[in-house]
């Protein structure tokens, strides 16, 4: 197969370009910080990311993949400083501790699972566990679907986070197919087709602070 031949360079580029995408996060978090408060901003991509990275780190493990273990241990890392600012900045922390614990407990599960589970059957029963894990986290801001379409505004939506997640499944998609890994394949083919799903949202709805820049600068050219 051709490809196998750039596996080294699809690799670091598709790890490189995840650990890019997990820094978009200080966007976010620079946001939060301006505001002087986490309100009105979701906390599942950073403490899903969280969860994500310890069960990915897992299963990279048990591929025995450098660049997956590398960028998911870089994704651990970054996610957990993105939810430390969000809790620093959020209105009640209850909420926060709350939904901490729930994924302390999910994660847990399965990390016990995967310890006790057969070596035969562990690899593709825990990757169906993350693939899973992963199109949810991918799908979470499709859950404001309505809300955008009703406000006909995009702004609550991580534009950052969801076009760096463009590219990284497109990436690992190639990847997917190098190794011939048919849950990296599935997972980042699907996750490919929702991220430009929720890319075209932003086409078709501009965020209302898009508009109001675009609105000044015609104003500027009349005056």
């Amino acid at each position: 197969m051709v490809l196998e031949d750039y596996k080294e360079i699809v690799g670091l580029c598709a790890m490189y370009t995840t650990m890019a995408q997990m820094l978009s996060g200080t966007l976010i978090c620079r946001n939060i910080s301006m505001k002087g408060s986490s309100k009105g901003i979701d906390p599942m991509p950073f403490l899903g990311g969280t969860g994500l990275s310890i069960l990915m780190l897992r299963y990279a493990w048990m591929l025995d993949d450098s660049n997956m273990i590398n960028v998911n241990i870089f994704g651990l890392l970054t996610n957990v400083i993105y939810m430390i600012i969000y809790y620093h900045y959020a209105p009640n922390t209850k909420e926060v501790i709350i939904l901490i614990y729930k994924l302390i407990i999910f994660v847990v599960i399965f990390l016990v699972y995967a310890q006790i589970e057969h070596p035969a059957n562990i690899e593709y029963r825990f990757g169906i566990v993350v693939t899973v894990f992963l199109l949810l986290l991918i799908a979470a801001p499709l859950v404001h679907l309505k809300q955008v379409i009703k406000t006909k505004n995009t702004e609550i939506l991580p534009f950052p986070l969801i076009f760096m997640g463009t590219l990284v499944t497109f990436q690992w998609l190639l990847y997917g197919f190098i190794i011939d890994n048919v849950f990296i394949i599935f997972q980042n083919a699907v996750g490919f087709t929702l991220s430009i799903a929720q890319l075209s949202l932003f086409v078709i709805f501009p965020s209302k602070k898009s508009q109001d820049k675009v609105q000044n600068k015609q104003k500027k050219k009349i005056n």
